[in-house]
């Protein structure tokens, strides 16, 4: 059976804004997240990366869900954020995903670095996949 005893998936459990939420988020993205989205977009695009994904209390810059792989680009501001930061990386490990964290001086002066270290972690994650 597909979601809970009620039938319900964790989308369908989730509030009414979270939508709308998600959807201004990816409108209102900053330079350093549209330059990676156009990239991923372009360098991999098999690998189906979605933006501003809502995952429990959380909404994750982008997701690749075959990978289970999940990208954060962190801010100037999360380095007063770190214990919020962990939290989420600890959820969303706890939902079965690798979380990668790249800050937004990495992908706007090393994107092609970026790129790289995530083309690798995909590779590592699907080593001996079927």
């Amino acid at each position: 059976m597909r979601g809970n005893a009620q039938g319900l998936t964790k989308r369908q459990l989730l509030p009414a804004t979270t939508v709308g939420r998600s959807r201004e988020l990816r409108k209102n993205a900053g330079e350093p997240e549209r330059r990676l989205w156009r990239a991923l977009r372009e360098t991999l695009p098999g690998m189906k990366f979605r933006r501003q994904v809502p995952m429990g209390p959380y909404h994750a810059d982008f997701c690749s869900h075959s990978a289970r792989l999940v990208i954060e680009i962190d801010g100037d501001d999360h380095m007063s954020k770190q214990e919020s930061d962990a939290a989420r990386t600890g959820f969303l490990e706890h939902e079965g995903y690798d979380v990668i964290r790249f800050t937004n001086t990495d992908v706007m002066t090393n994107l092609d670095g970026v790129l790289d270290r995530i083309g690798a972690r995909i590779a590592h994650e699907q080593k001996g996949r079927p």
